[in-house]
């Protein structure tokens, strides 16, 4: 069986995002977003995945995963990648679920994004999501995100993590990077403790409870400027998600809250080049203006979408704009877009104009 170090470098020269190690099948790569077999492996034993398992853990690890059956971490693997593992158990055996982590954070240009990302980071304070699905990048461009803050203001940037992924290193700013686990015991906790650390900037990798999104307003609030994400698709879907998570006593106060503190809100997608020689992200992209501001407090989100569509001079942009410019710039197909289409017959309109 070949060692998780010599799989690993395997992957990363076929260029896989994820690696799957499970019973019964061979070692399993997602390339492109298509899951592949290493056919060069032989169907892995119970025993198999455990070997893989306790060549990444240590001790302390070994027993957290036989405590509660799963647990995150990062991996690094000199002169190849860093890897972020997710160990748990199924069926009385182990697995893993490993992606694959660059080991330096790329920069908005590289990812290609517009200006008008970079223009949003910089501001002093205020709150910015990054939303999408699982496995659409969303960690890929937050530390885009803090990677310009790093290189363009001198400021003081706190990071929660979970694992901590992308490595930064100290620039015009200084950087301190928690993981939640190790370091920290949860997002909550950590967001807590860091509005007594001087930030100036924090970044929070996932808001997932009511605990951490009220810190997350309350900080935005006072003065600092917080990125994170949300596992939604839309920008309105994201204002909804927010305001329903609190009881109904409280919506009122929250969009109050929320549309004073709102910088903006970047939906994104991964997406098959056409090519298949990769993918490539698709943004919908909501910069908070005046009249944003007044849907969210007002209670109006489902009118958004039309503000993102009517703000394009501003640096708005829909998910439907987004994915006719890449047709037309023959990036992925029109299939593609039709698939990942928000509203199909506004696509439509899009790619004729375009």
């Amino acid at each position: 069986m070949m060692s998780i170090n010599e799989l690993l470098t395997v992957a990363v020269q076929k260029n896989a995002s994820d690696i799957h190690i499970t019973v019964g099948v061979p070692p399993v790569l997602r390339i492109n977003g298509q899951l592949r077999f290493y056919d060069k492996a032989k169907k892995l034993t119970p025993e198999d995945t455990k070997n893989y398992v306790y060549q990444i853990l240590n001790e302390d690890q070994l027993l957290k995963l036989e405590k509660h059956g799963e647990l995150d971490l990062s991996y690094k693997l000199p002169g190849v990648s860093r890897f972020r593992v997710n160990a748990y158990k199924q069926r009385s055996s182990y697995a893993l679920a490993i992606r694959v982590v660059s080991i330096n954070p790329p920069t908005l240009d590289m990812l290609g994004f517009p200006n008008s990302l970079k223009e949003m980071v910089m501001k002093p304070r205020g709150l910015i999501l990054v939303t999408g699905p699982t496995g659409s990048g969303k960690s890929t461009t937050l530390a885009a995100m803090i990677d310009h803050i790093n290189r363009n203001r001198s400021c003081h940037i706190i990071t929660l993590e979970d694992p901590i992924e992308y490595l930064h290193r100290h620039n015009k700013s200084i950087i301190n990077q928690r993981e939640i686990g190790s370091d920290t015991q949860s997002f909550a906790k950590g967001l807590r403790a860091a509005l007594r650390e001087d930030p100036d900037v924090i970044l929070v990798g996932e808001m997932r409870d009511i605990e951490t999104i009220s810190i997350a307003i309350t900080a935005a609030e006072t003065g600092h400027l917080v990125l994170s994400t949300l596992h939604t698709m839309s920008a309105d879907q994201t204002i909804d998600r927010i305001i329903d998570s609190f009881p109904s006593e409280q919506q009122a106060q929250i969009k109050i809250q929320l549309a004073g503190v709102i910088e903006g809100i970047i939906a994104q997608q991964l997406l098959p080049l056409k090519n298949n020689q990769g993918r490539v992200a698709a943004l919908e992209i909501l910069i908070a203006n005046k009249a944003i501001r007044n849907l969210i407090r007002e209670g109006r989100s489902h009118q958004i979408q039309t503000s993102i569509q009517t703000g394009l001079k501003s640096g708005m942009q829909s998910m439907d704009y987004a994915l006719a410019n890449l047709v037309r710039q023959n990036l992925i197909t029109e299939e593609t877009a039709m698939q990942r289409s928000m509203d199909v017959e506004i696509l439509k309109q899009h790619m004729r104009i375009l």
